[in-house]
């Protein structure tokens, strides 16, 4: 079976080595397990990939992500059971990731895919023989949720929501860290307590908590919440709803094919209004906002998820939320909260 690591782009190992200076001795025989694989197909970019609309380059799967949110896990606990509850947390992710919360009409928490990861991990024989050979419960490492250096609450950082900024910054969304840059990032967090007293992630160097500030707020304003990226969603949501209304395409495909299997599916369905439609879609360079409908187009007005993060920083002996002690980062923080896009977004076709 080829080796995970070995195969890596360079960059992305790069990354990888940053985030982690090892690699646990458990991790790759659970990546090598058919459920894993398939996420190696899916891109975590909602799709944007496909579309001239966006300049993303950099492939990076949910496979990498999960990858790399174990590999924090485990630099900052040495916990395995919490490590390989973050590297399941997208398992159950279908193709185009959130664009499938968009189907189900899931818009701003994007969750609705998250309860079939239990069923994902129950169902896998490779998985279950693994874990009980390793002594561990399948509740132990089905939610992620209840290990709060894995996840937690908003605005706080968690291991996932630091990876993805920090993947999305380094080209997977934008441009704009480079690897040295996520090197002083990294350095610069530890394991603090909140006010709650629970673990959590937080800065020990008030600049360099300003500079990932920054980056998150910039990646929610200008990519994540942007007209262009919720429209987008919002049409490959409906290209899907087509398919399966049409028999082109059942549920459980969107959870067991590739993306690239989708797509040819798309490409090849007998209804050329989907097929034509989806080929304008991936060649558009640009959109048309408005705050009316804009008729004879295909026109939407939708809500985005809130995505901000206020971390904790150690300073003086203290620990304290970053925008009670910068100035800079309070403004950051209070733009991207209200930060608003115009009411309605469009695409200049409207076959379907």
């Amino acid at each position: 079976m080829e080796d995970y690591f070995e195969n890596l782009n360079g960059f992305i190992k790069q990354y990888f080595n940053i985030l982690s200076d090892e690699i646990p001795d458990f991790l790759p025989k659970y990546i090598n397990t058919p459920e894993l694989q398939k996420q190696d197909k899916i891109s975590v970019s909602c799709g944007s990939y496909y579309t001239k609309l966006f300049n993303t380059k950099l492939w990076y799967s949910s496979l990498n992500h999960s990858v790399a949110v174990a590999l924090i896990i485990w630099h900052f606990t040495k916990d395995k059971k919490q490590t390989l509850a973050g590297l399941f947390h997208d398992i159950a992710t279908p193709v185009f990731k959130h664009c499938i919360d968009f189907v189900n009409g899931d818009y701003e928490k994007q969750e609705s895919t998250e309860e079939l990861t239990f069923k994902v991990l129950r169902d896998s024989k490779e998985i279950t023989e693994l874990l009980k050979k390793d002594k561990i419960k399948l509740d132990e490492v089905s939610n992620y949720h209840i290990y709060k250096i894995a996840d937690n609450d908003t605005p706080k950082l968690s291991a996932d929501r630091l990876e993805y900024t920090l993947s999305n910054g380094l080209g997977v969304r934008k441009s704009i860290l480079s690897l040295e840059d996520v090197r002083n990032i990294y350095k610069n967090i530890k394991v603090l307590k909140n006010e709650e007293e629970e673990d959590e992630l937080g800065f020990v160097n008030q600049r360099a908590a300003e500079k990932f500030v920054n980056v998150a707020v910039e990646l929610q304003t200008q990519e994540y919440v942007s007209n262009a990226m919720k429209l987008s969603m919002q049409f490959l949501a409906d290209i899907m709803k087509e398919l399966s209304k049409q028999n082109f395409i059942s549920k459980d495909d969107l959870y067991n094919l590739s993306e690239n299997e989708v797509i040819n599916i798309i490409k090849n369905c007998k209804d050329k209004n989907i097929s034509s439609s989806f080929e304008k879609w991936e060649n558009t360079t640009k959109i048309g906002e408005s705050e009316e409908i804009v008729p004879n187009k295909y026109c939407r007005s939708i809500n985005g998820k809130l995505r901000y993060i206020v971390p904790l920083v150690e300073k003086d002996n203290k620990i304290i939320r970053i925008d009670k002690i910068s100035e800079k980062a309070k403004q950051n923080i209070n733009y991207c909260i209200n930060y608003r896009t115009k009411k309605y977004a469009y695409f200049d076709f409207n076959n379907i």
